[in-house]
């Protein structure tokens, strides 16, 4: 056998990619699973995005950047709603998904026996993806009576000596917890201080949100952070695969050296495609915000009829619930599904500090959530 780079040591299967072989195990012998576990939107994209991208008719190598169209739609986009201003030419870098940009800018920025300071709970790609390019994770703690931000003096006794990058997440999933202007300034400052380079991911800005924040709305962010967003969750365009890294030209620069040799850019219809969703009115925000109220109403419910606490002002497309002393998480999700045919996510997936959480997420329709709340009441 040939054997395999020491650096898969340092990682597992996601957790989604196990979990729903064990749930479609159980669905061919003919259970009625319903799936509240992930964050996929089963809604359609706008019909103008389907519209451009049947009109695109170019099929070769498009830039590595993107076509200049494209990122001028995005500079108007964080113009417009996140009061950002960006050039179009240098401070705009479009994805594959942001989830790939997670790795380019790991790969760019973050050498060997370098450290990444990462949210526990967070998303678990940035601990992965750290491990991969043998780089060290520092976890820090989020919790719920900090409203699941950060603490800033536990973070100053830190040994932060060979911090490279800290992953924020705001709106912050799994939590739905939002940044404020505050928090913002004090992660810019916190950043100068150590001279450390604040990375937010900022897919979920636009979920069941009035007031979408990107951090490179404070004052002198451009100098020690960048922002990843994507179209998937905002637009319901998940497998299109559309993201952007923006901020500073001098870190998109490096980010882009990465890029560059792992691909050969956007297929030119998704970015017209892109392009469309972009220039939407806010007709569409309300529209999907809509349905996802109506959702996350009959998910509370639930969440009520299985004990369980939730706050009312968190955003996102998922509800983050603190379970009964008494059992795990994991324990509850079992339950869930092989009692009652429905899979949820233990909180314990996103870090330590998941424990006593489940999530629900909202991407269903609402008579299968309706019906998961019939199950569960027949429980109780």
């Amino acid at each position: 056998m040939i054997q395999v780079a020491e650096r898969l040591d340092t990682v597992k299967e996601y957790y989604f990619s196990i979990k729903l072989r064990e749930v479609r195990n159980l669905i061919k012998t003919g259970k009625p699973i319903i799936n509240l576990g992930i964050g996929s939107p089963d809604l359609d994209p706008p019909s103008e995005v389907i519209r451009a991208l049947n009109n695109a008719n170019t099929h070769g190598y498009q830039n590595y950047q993107g076509i200049p169209e494209l990122r001028q739609a995005i500079a108007k986009f964080y113009k417009n709603h996140y009061g950002v201003k960006l050039e179009s030419e240098n401070e705009i870098l479009p994805l594959m998904g942001s989830k790939e940009g997670i790795l380019h800018i790991s790969m760019a920025y973050l050498n060997a026996g370098d450290e990444a300071l990462i949210p526990n709970p967070g998303y678990p790609t940035y601990t992965s993806v750290t491990n991969l390019v043998q780089a060290k994770p520092v976890f820090y703690d989020l919790l719920e009576k900090n409203n699941w931000q950060p603490d800033f003096e536990a973070l100053e006794k830190l040994d932060l000596s060979k911090i490279k990058i800290m992953w924020v997440n705001y709106p912050h999933m799994p939590t739905g917890s939002n940044a404020t202007e505050g928090l913002f300034k004090k992660l810019i400052a916190f950043a100068k201080k150590h001279d450390i380079l604040i990375v937010n991911d900022n897919p979920y800005s636009f979920i069941l949100n009035n007031n979408p924040k990107s951090i490179l709305s404070v004052k002198g962010a451009k100098e020690v952070a960048i922002e990843l967003n994507s179209l998937s969750k905002t637009f319901n365009m998940a497998g299109w695969r559309v993201g952007m890294v923006v901020g500073n030209k001098k870190y998109l620069n490096n980010i882009l050296k990465v890029k560059s040799n792992m691909d050969s850019g956007m297929y030119y219809g998704i970015q017209q495609g892109a392009i469309a969703a972009l220039n939407l009115s806010d007709k569409w925000f309300n529209q999907i915000n809509a349905v996802y109220t109506k959702r996350r109403e009959i998910v509370w419910a639930i969440c009520d009829k299985l004990s369980c606490s939730y706050d009312k002002n968190a955003t996102g497309m998922f509800v983050w619930a603190k379970i009964q002393k008494g059992k795990t998480s994991n324990e509850i999700c079992d339950e869930l599904l092989y009692q009652h045919d429905v899979f949820i996510t233990p909180g314990t997936v996103f870090g330590t500090n998941g424990e006593g959480y489940i999530r629900f997420s909202l991407c269903i329709k609402e008579d299968k959530i309706q019906e998961v709340l019939t199950r569960v009441s027949k429980k109780n």
